[in-house]
């Protein structure tokens, strides 16, 4: 594995990966799958459906997250995401793809049950679905198509979130970043240096949620935060009333007053311990070299070996092993027809470690299978 740079360190990378090379048996795992009541939902489509499923790991129970917050994820949490949608190569058939997410501070009993639980909705759909390995900031295209934006908040299934009135609703201040459709949500620290002239903020009081434009901010920022204050008011019934502020309007105005008082520059209700700035900066892979790995036991022991960088072909994948599929923006492991069960059962076990020596460790993660990659596995191809 030489020329791989050392990773950051990251508090939840460690979780217990270890689940995917188990020797539970099949037969096992889908007597076990058909027990969950989660995946009743997931059973009962028709097959032409098209369906959207979101859920979170609550006490290594899965739970089905309210409809309303779909695309909203606490960095506390793992989740499990379903969805059936039409073949757009083929409308006859439908595709069928399962993601686990992870948020920065989900810990390691949560990431591990996700893990685990996809494998088992996985097995007892006949392995069908496409499975995807989900980190906080560096979601897939594909699963923020899903989502008309992803919002993260701070803290997680024990922070009291759901069934709270707005009068003891705690105070949080979102950053809306971006233009067109990929802007970005993310509640960041009540702080007045979390402004930025470039941006829009949302500071959600519960009763009283006020829009701050900055100066530079674009209409498509601008857009998104109006269309989310609609959504909060709206699940608030009616409760709460809205203020717009922009950046150099009157400071001496009420709205201003409240809004820069709730930013105390201390941080104000952040009890979580996040740290807005300890996540690695993403890397952009699109430029980066393509690399390709085998991981073979043909010799008696489990080996794993690169065998080509640069223009990655069809012709460089074997029937007889697994692949381990680095496009410098995500990674694949392909699963051939011929593998070994070990091989099988190891490969997004060795896609993990691998990541973990990795420059960018926070890199998606899709395993798919001979005779039936994905588009987006493709479309990396030389």
């Amino acid at each position: 594995m030489s020329g791989l740079v050392k990773a950051k360190k990251y508090d939840w990378k460690d979780s217990n990966m270890a689940l995917f090379g188990s020797d539970i048996d099949k037969g096992v795992k889908k007597e076990s799958a058909l027990t969950e009541k989660a995946w009743i939902s997931v059973t009962n489509l028709s097959k032409g459906q098209q369906a959207l499923f979101v859920w979170r790991i609550e006490k290594f129970k899965v739970v089905p997250w309210t409809l309303e917050d779909y695309g909203s994820f606490f960095s506390g949490d793992s989740y499990i995401v379903f969805s059936q949608r039409k073949n757009p190569e083929n409308p006859d058939d439908m595709l069928q793809d399962v993601h686990f997410w992870i948020g920065q501070k989900s810990s390691q009993d949560e990431y591990g049950t996700a893990a685990y639980k996809t494998v088992e909705l996985d097995t007892l759909l006949d392995d069908k679905p496409v499975q995807h390995r989900e980190v906080q900031g560096y979601e897939s295209n594909l699963f923020k198509s899903y989502f008309d934006s992803i919002t993260i908040m701070k803290g997680g299934c024990d922070s009291g979130f759901r069934h709270v009135t707005p009068e003891k609703y705690k105070t949080r201040l979102f950053h809306f970043s971006g233009t067109g459709k990929k802007i970005t949500v993310k509640e960041v620290s009540l702080d007045q240096k979390s402004l930025t002239p470039n941006d829009v903020f949302l500071l959600d009081q519960g009763l009283t949620i006020i829009q701050w434009n900055g100066k530079a901010c674009n209409k498509d920022e601008k857009f998104k935060a109006v269309q989310y204050l609609q959504k909060l008011k709206s699940g608030r019934h009616g409760k709460c009333s809205s203020e717009c502020l922009d950046d150099g309007d009157d400071d001496d105005s009420d709205e201003a007053k409240s809004f820069y008082s709730a930013l105390n520059g201390t941080g104000g209700n952040d009890d979580d311990d996040d740290d807005d700035d300890d996540q690695t900066d993403q890397v952009d892979g699109s430029n980066a070299e393509k690399k390709l790995f085998r991981l073979s036991d043909k010799n008696g022991q489990m080996e794993f070996e690169h065998v080509t960088s640069g223009s990655v072909t069809k012709r460089d994948f074997k029937s007889n092993d697994v692949f381990i599929f680095d496009t410098g923006s995500e990674v694949f492991v392909w699963v051939g027809k011929g593998a070994s069960p070990a091989e099988k059962k190891n490969g997004l076990s060795y896609a993990h470690w691998y990541l973990q020596n990795n420059s960018n460790p926070f890199k998606p993660v899709t395993v798919v299978n001979e005779g039936r990659e994905s588009l987006e596995f493709r479309e990396n191809l030389f």
